[in-house]
Order: C-alpha cells, then sequence, then structure tokens
C-alpha cells in the first residue's frame, strides 16, 4: 500500500513513473528561462523565400537573422529534408535552442495528388479519404514537414466562392465526417510517429458563406446560425484533438475572427476546452487595420492576442508589438505566456526537443519520391470521386474494340492541371503526371485509333481551332469531350460571377454535337458550373473534378466500365447564378412552391423553375438501384428510445455497383423553424448485380436536438419524417411521433 501511494505521489509532481518529466513540466521550466521577446518569438511564423499563398513582405536577411536571435516559432513554405535541416540549424544557433515547425499547404495530397477536396468529398467514402491523407502525411513528413494547413472543413452554400474546392461542401453533417477522416488521417496513430503531422482546423470561422460568395468577404448571420450550421465541423474537430486551428479572413457580424472573443476565449478555448493553437490565416492580424478594426498593427496586435490567437502568421505584428504592449500594461504576460505554452507543448509532442531532425531524413524522403502504391490508391481514389450525372443512352461504359474515338478540347494533353488548384509543385510534374489522352490511349485495344484535336483554349475568344476539332469528330464513332474552367480558376482568392464554361468552350461543344456523333462530356472543374444547355442536351455527362497525379487513368477506368461510378454530389448544382445560394436544406417559407414549376404568388422566382439542376446527393450509376420495404422499429417513440431504420436496396441492373445510401430526417414543427430535410446519415454499400441488400440506421434523440433562438441545444417532442433514398430530393418517407 506504501508502494502505491508513493507512486500517486510522486506522479502528482508532473513525473511519470520512470522519473521522467512530463511534457507540461517541461515547457514551464523552459518558459521560466524566457525572455519576453523569446516568448513572443515563438508566437511568429514567416514564409519561406520561394513562394508564398498570401502577399510577400519577406526580406530574407532579417528573417535568418531574426532565426539565431530566437524570434521566429514556425516557417511555412520551407520544404524538403535538406532545406528543413538548414533553417532547423539556423534555431539551434539561438540561445535556448528552440526547434522551429515547418508548415505546409497539404490540402490534397503532397508527392502523390489526388482529387480536389470537393472530388473527394463526391466520393461519400470516408475510408478512402482518410487513407488519402494519411498517404499525404507520410509523403509530406518524409519532406520534413510536421504541420498541415488543413482540413478546411468551411461549410459552403455558395459555389461562386472559390474555396468551396477545397472543403466538403454544402451540408454541416458531411462536412463533418468528412473533417474527422482527414484529422484521423493526418494524425495516425498520434503526434510524434514520424509518418503523422499536425492538422489544422479551418477557417475559424464561417468564411464560407462570406457575402456574394466573394472570397476574403464579411459574414452576417445570426449567433443560432452560426452555431447550427457552421460550427459544427470545427467542434467535432477539437474534440477529436485536431493540433491546430486557424482564423478565418472574415469579420462575423462586424468583428473579425481573428479578434473575435466570442469564437476564440469564449467557446473553442472555454467552453469547448480545446488544448491546441490557434494560428492566423495569412496577414489576418494586420488586415484588422484594413477591416477598420484596429487603428494600426499596435492595436490589431493587442487585439488578436486578447482574444486567443496565438501565432501570427506573417503579419509581423506580434514581434514588433507584444513586448511594448506588455512594458504598457496593456497586454498581460500571462496571454504571451499562454500562447506560447500551447506552441512549446506541440513541439516536444512532434519530438523534436529530443531530435528537431527526425522528419529531415532524405532516405525516407527518396523512398517517397516516386511510390508506386501510392499512385495506385490515387487511381483508385479518382476514379471513385467521378460523378455519372447522365447516361440516357447507356453509351457509357464504353467499349475497348471501339474502332475510331476523338477526344476534344483544352483539358485531354493537360498535366499540370490535372493537380488542380492548392497541390504542391514538383520539376518533374509534366513527365509523371498521367493526361486524359494517355489514360484513355492506355486503354484502348491496339486495333482502336484515339484521335486528338484541343478545339479551344480555356478563356479566350479564339475559334480557330473549330474546323480541326469539327473534322476530327466526323471521323470518330465516340467523341469524348473535355471542357470545364482551368485547374486554377477555384482556390483561395478565385470567386467567379459567371459559372459557365469560360471561353468559347460552349460553342465548340454546339458545333461538335451538330455532327451527330456520339458524345461523351467529361466536365473537369473544382466547383458546382452552370451548363444548362450540356445538361439539356448531351445525353452523356460525367463530372470528373480535378483528379491529381493519376487522373487519366481514373477517368479512363471509368469510361471502359473498370470502374462503376458510384459518386454523388456533395454540393447542389444550380440552374443559374442568379439562384445562388441554392442547397437542400433550407428552410420552409410562409409560402412554400406547391411543385417544380409554382411561381404564383409563393417563394420562387418567375422566370426560373424553383429545383436545381442536379439535387445534393445526386449521383448515377452504369447499373440501377431498386429501393424498397422501407421499416420503422416504432412509429410512436419515448424518451431515450433508438428508432431503426431499414431499407431495402437492390442491385436490378448488368453490373456490380456501389450505392450511397442517405438518411434524412425532417422535424416538423418546433419553436424555431427547421430545414426540410437534414442528412442524419449514410453508407455506401457494394452491391453485386441481382443482389439485395438490407440496410438499417439508428437515430437517438441526440440526432433531432438543436439550437433554439437562446443557443439552448436540445430536442422538441413531435412529429419527424424519416426519409431514405438515392438522393436528397428522391426519398421514401414515413412519419413518426417522438416525445420526451
Amino acid at each position: 500500500m506504501k508502494r502505491i501511494y508513493f507512486l500517486l505521489a510522486f506522479t502528482a509532481f508532473g513525473l511519470n513513473l520512470f522519473g521522467q518529466k512530463t511534457i507540461d513540466q517541461r515547457v514551464s521550466e523552459l518558459l521560466s528561462k524566457m525572455t519576453l521577446e523569446e516568448k513572443v518569438g515563438q508566437l511568429v511564423q514567416y514564409s519561406g523565400f520561394e513562394y508564398a499563398t498570401g502577399p510577400q513582405n519577406s526580406n530574407s536577411a532579417n528573417v535568418l537573422n531574426e532565426i539565431k536571435q530566437g524570434k521566429v516559432g514556425s516557417m511555412l513554405n520551407v520544404a524538403g529534408a535538406e532545406e528543413t535541416r538548414k533553417f532547423q540549424e539556423l534555431a539551434l544557433k539561438s540561445r535556448l535552442r528552440i526547434p522551429l515547425l515547418f508548415g505546409q499547404d497539404v490540402i490534397h495530397g503532397y508527392r502523390t495528388t489526388f482529387p480536389v477536396n470537393l472530388g473527394q468529398a463526391a466520393s461519400w467514402d470516408l475510408g478512402l479519404i482518410e487513407k488519402s491523407e494519411r498517404i499525404a502525411a507520410t509523403e509530406a513528413s518524409a519532406y520534413g514537414i510536421h504541420w498541415t494547413f488543413a482540413p478546411m472543413v468551411d461549410v459552403a452554400r455558395d459555389p461562386r466562392w472559390g474555396r468551396v474546392m477545397e472543403g466538403s461542401g454544402e451540408d454541416t453533417y458531411l462536412g463533418t465526417q468528412i473533417g474527422l477522416a482527414r484529422i484521423k488521417g493526418f494524425q495516425g496513430k498520434g503526434l510524434g510517429s514520424l509518418d503523422a503531422i499536425m492538422a489544422c482546423a479551418k477557417h475559424f470561422a464561417a468564411y464560407g458563406a462570406a457575402v456574394g460568395g466573394r472570397d476574403y468577404n464579411s459574414v452576417d448571420m445570426s449567433l443560432r446560425q452560426l452555431n447550427e450550421t457552421y460550427l459544427p465541423p470545427f467542434k467535432a474537430a477539437a474534440e477529436a484533438g485536431v493540433a491546430t486551428f486557424m482564423n478565418s479572413f472574415n469579420d462575423i457580424n462586424g468583428i473579425p475572427a481573428t479578434a473575435n472573443k466570442y469564437i476564440l476565449r469564449d467557446l473553442l478555448k472555454g467552453k469547448w476546452n480545446y488544448q491546441g493553437f490557434v494560428v492566423s490565416d495569412w496577414g489576418s492580424i494586420g488586415e484588422m487595420v484594413s477591416h477598420g478594426y484596429a487603428k494600426d498593427n499596435k492595436e490589431a496586435a493587442e487585439k488578436a492576442i486578447l482574444a486567443g490567437s496565438d501565432m501570427d502568421m506573417e503579419s509581423r505584428a506580434y514581434m514588433a508589438e507584444l513586448p511594448k504592449l506588455v512594458q504598457e500594461g496593456k497586454v498581460d504576460p500571462k496571454f504571451i505566456d499562454e500562447a506560447a505554452r500551447r506552441i512549446l507543448i506541440k513541439k516536444f509532442e512532434m519530438g523534436l526537443f529530443d531530435d528537431p531532425y527526425r522528419f529531415s531524413n532524405e532516405k525516407r524522403q527518396k523512398e517517397q519520391l516516386n511510390n508506386q502504391e501510392n499512385r495506385k490508391f490515387g487511381r483508385e481514389f479518382g476514379s471513385k470521386s467521378i460523378v455519372l450525372l447522365k447516361n440516357q443512352k447507356n453509351l457509357l461504359p464504353l467499349s475497348r474494340s471501339t474502332k475510331t474515338v476523338a477526344l476534344i478540347g483544352p483539358f485531354g494533353k493537360e498535366t499540370s492541371a490535372n493537380h488542380g488548384f492548392w497541390s504542391v509543385a514538383f520539376k518533374d510534374d509534366s513527365q509523371r503526371i498521367i493526361t486524359q489522352f494517355d489514360g484513355i490511349k492506355n486503354q484502348l485495344d491496339k486495333n482502336s485509333t484515339l484521335l486528338y484535336a484541343k478545339g479551344a483554349n480555356v478563356d479566350d475568344q479564339d475559334k480557330s481551332m473549330f474546323a480541326e476539332a469539327v473534322e476530327t469528330a466526323k471521323k470518330a464513332d465516340i467523341v469524348i469531350m473535355t471542357l470545364g474552367e482551368g485547374s486554377s480558376m477555384s482556390g483561395e482568392a478565385k470567386s467567379r460571377s459567371n459559372l459557365h464554361f469560360t471561353g468559347v468552350q460552349e460553342d465548340l461543344l454546339k458545333e461538335i454535337a451538330k455532327t451527330g456523333k456520339p458524345i461523351v462530356l467529361m466536365i473537369n472543374a473544382g466547383r458546382p458550373l452552370v451548363f444548362d444547355w450540356a445538361a439539356d442536351n448531351i445525353p452523356t455527362i460525367i463530372y470528373t473534378w480535378w483528379l491529381g497525379t493519376e487522373a487519366g487513368n481514373s477517368i479512363a477506368d471509368v469510361l471502359f466500365g473498370t470502374v462503376n461510378p458510384g459518386g454523388k454530389l456533395p454540393m447542389t448544382f444550380p440552374r443559374t447564378e442568379g439562384q445562388i445560394p441554392v442547397y437542400y436544406n433550407h428552410y420552409n417559407t410562409g409560402r412554400p412552391a406547391k411543385n417544380n414549376t409554382d411561381r404564383n404568388y409563393v417563394s420562387a422566382y418567375i422566370d426560373l423553375d424553383n429545383d436545381p439542376k442536379f439535387p445534393f446527393g445526386y449521383g448515377l450509376s452504369y447499373t440501377q438501384f431498386k429501393y424498397s420495404d422501407m421499416i420503422l422499429s416504432s412509429t410512436d417513440l419515448k424518451g431515450n428510445q433508438t428508432l431503426t431504420v431499414s431499407v431495402n436496396v437492390a442491385n436490378t441492373g448488368k453490373y456490380d455497383g456501389e450505392e450511397v445510401i442517405q438518411l434524412y430526417i425532417r422535424d416538423l414543427f418546433g419553436k424555431v423553424i427547421r430545414p426540410v430535410k437534414e442528412l442524419k446519415g449514410f453508407q455506401k454499400v457494394f452491391i453485386k448485380k441481382g443482389e439485395t441488400k438490407t440496410i438499417t440506421f439508428t437515430l437517438t434523440p441526440e440526432n433531432l436536438k438543436f439550437y433554439d433562438d437562446e443557443l439552448n441545444f436540445d430536442w422538441e417532442s413531435g412529429a419527424f419524417d424519416i426519409m431514405i433514398g438515392t438522393d436528397s430530393q428522391n426519398v421514401q418517407t414515413k412519419r413518426i411521433n417522438w416525445s420526451k
């Protein structure tokens, strides 16, 4: 018994059973030795000198000198075992030899790139998404990177916003599940593992609700809407142990997120008890001057640190101003200590104090230079992210023995463009990325011919290539058109007011359609586009996003039926920009439209049908799935009972395939109005042709909770519609009563 009491007393002093100091104790001892300037230095992040993700104001000589003085805590855009080692050597020349953290935008792959994130979300496959980030972490960590600025878990309902490509779409539930899968993939078995990197939940918060879909714009909404729709993915990320958070550029109801005490101090670090650290987005502390919220960088630094922003990315505000603010009594030193502590804890958890160079290993880097297993996975992931929008005449899958195939469009022989936005460029990209042309050619029989004509540039009015494209089409049995938006047209600072095909691409499509040849239209994009003419006149359309390193092979696998497409849209596709924002889980009104064409004194446009072009959750297959026998375990529940919902799904077509079965609910009456539908579950299931599977879901009162006008999170007794279907519009519905 005495031995047990001794061990308990021993651990109470912050020591483990082996006599080693805990991380908290080591951090406390280090902080006690640090000057104010050295503590502030840990809160400073600068960019490397080759490229940047924002306005670059670095002075390389000054930065290198500050690193040696211990006035820099982190660098971004510094990668590679050799390069990170050099910077780390500089940091270890500082008085206390505190190592640097190296951050990088590892968004949808690193050396091996995968589909852009919205395309990944279209797979609705959490296992594949997690594995992709596991691979990305393994590759990035081999290049000396400790930290990624991902995942972006912003809910986004406006496709004009360019950064929809970086997220998971319009739905809170789906976005939360995908965000958790990404965090698990990045952080692996835990920080400190050599194949794990720190994840970063961004952008905190409500960045996806920027007014007008214009990047960096304001956000104005009720706190109820903020808590119910935009914050849940962040709360789940905090609970899952995501290492860091990143501020968003926008203000929320007049307060810039970077200095928003409500979301940072009250919620994140208070109510949610988050233990990681918060980094600003690029220059967002200094940008509060432009917002009109701070008169200068000094006031901006004061407001940011007091609100809870721990690290300053490229504003140059903290190092210049925080020591003065402390000396003047405007900032209590405890805020500096708290921020520095949070950052230092992560450096200890990553093992950098034990071995600052443990991630800068050229042997590991070489092993990940061209990992064929990673490429093989990328090919599979790409094919499962493709969404089949139309296949009216069953033109797909194509036969490999088709005598002559023509590939026409500006993206057919692109290489680096297949990365999509937010990818890391490598010098050999043009040699290693699989083009659409090569992917298709490699799967055609030897006696078949693949023709190619560019037809048009991505974004100009030049029609001089039309004639060649038309003649090429006339020679073919099948024409594959590859159109869309350029890979750099979606992403940060890439908001668009016009979401149609750019340049003369639609004119080219119309000219090729006049030949009467069967057309398969592939749409390359990082967001939902508006393509009404094509959607109405071209019988076969697949949405290919931007698929990454193995793009050409992924596309060919779907075209020729090696893979039966099973992707589903993670965002609603509008009929026109004037319909935006359009999303499935909207509120009803006092005058809802009765049907798609009801426009008489109801909430509708007089010149447009009411439904979207393609709904949330939509996606076809080469086979057909039939839903039947929806069964509820009860239609009258009380208290904390569990509702079991089952449905039979039969594959009635000619191909084996995957189907995403989606579960929605509607709370019919409440103290605040509720959405017409809310996704509450989904399962992606493989079903062989001729096979029927019974799919089962469970619901509890936890799934019924919502925020009322006083921000109470609870559920109410009442009637609920339970819906199961293949997308958000095509569902079977049964009603229940659930009382407390």
